[in-house]
């Protein structure tokens, strides 16, 4: 190669060499290695690890062993719950007659609730089979309804109703009372009248009565003819009566 670029190309191969050689010439040899040094200090505990998977399970190679003794029995444990009521188990046998009370004080009969009324006919309702004394006279405990003309029983026992009731025609009246809902006609009493003269037809009767029951007059619906004026008055009345020990019926009035 000749010209410039050709001394060029010398010169940069000489430098190259001349840097090689200078690099192997300076170099010192490489050192042995050293003595180990002597252990660190424990470092500190690392952090837990995850749980690994579980193992397979071991295989059982052992020979099963005899049953052992029974233990201690252990504590009662906490009562169940209660269970339904069985049914009725049958009647039993009748037990000795206990020993006869002490005979207790004697009571006072003025002490005892005494129901009584009477009513008589003044402007009384129209219409309706129930013959309606409006205005009270005597309502003792208040068991007469002047409104509706019932009297209604609170102390059960024997009562005494009787009525007065005055008409210028025929007339057929009826005690009726009721006991547990189901009405019933005691008695009847009718008068026939003709001659359109001032005429009473009367009646009364004894009932036994229960907590409830009711007790009122009823008319006949083609034979009712009640007389209603300032002359003369209709009246019906009613009273509880006490059986005394001797079997004598006594009023409580």
């Amino acid at each position: 190669m000749e010209g410039p670029r050709g001394w060029l190309v010398v010169c940069v191969l000489a430098i190259s060499l001349a840097s090689t050689v200078t690099q192997d010439v300076c170099r010192a040899p490489n050192g042995k290695d050293g003595v180990a040094g002597r252990p660190g200090r424990p470092g500190r505990p690392g952090l837990k690890g995850e749980q690994g998977e579980p193992g397979a399970p071991g295989i059982r190679t052992g020979i099963q062993g005899l049953k052992g003794d029974q233990g201690e029995p252990g504590p009662p444990g906490n009562p169940g719950k209660v269970g339904y009521p069985g049914p009725s188990g049958p009647l039993g046998t009748r037990g000795m007659p206990g020993i006869k009370g002490i005979k207790g004080n004697p009571g006072n009969i003025r002490d005892q609730p005494r129901p009584a009324f009477s009513a008589i006919r003044r402007n009384p309702p129209m219409g309706g089979n129930v013959v309606i004394f409006d205005t009270v006279i005597t309502n003792q405990e208040g068991r007469y309804q002047n409104n509706s003309g019932r009297f209604v029983c609170a102390v059960p026992g024997y009562y005494y109703f009787t009525f007065q009731v005055v008409s210028k025609r025929d007339i057929c009246l009826f005690i009726v009372f009721s006991s547990r809902g189901q009405v019933r006609r005691s008695l009847g009493f009718c008068d026939a009248n003709s001659k359109g003269i001032f005429q009473v037809v009367s009646g009364g009767t004894v009932l036994h009565l229960q907590r409830g029951d009711q007790v009122w007059i009823e008319k006949d619906p083609s034979t009712g003819h009640i007389y209603q004026g300032s002359e003369a008055d209709s009246v019906f009345s009613g009273f509880h009566a006490l059986l005394c020990k001797m079997g004598v019926l006594l009023l409580s009035c």
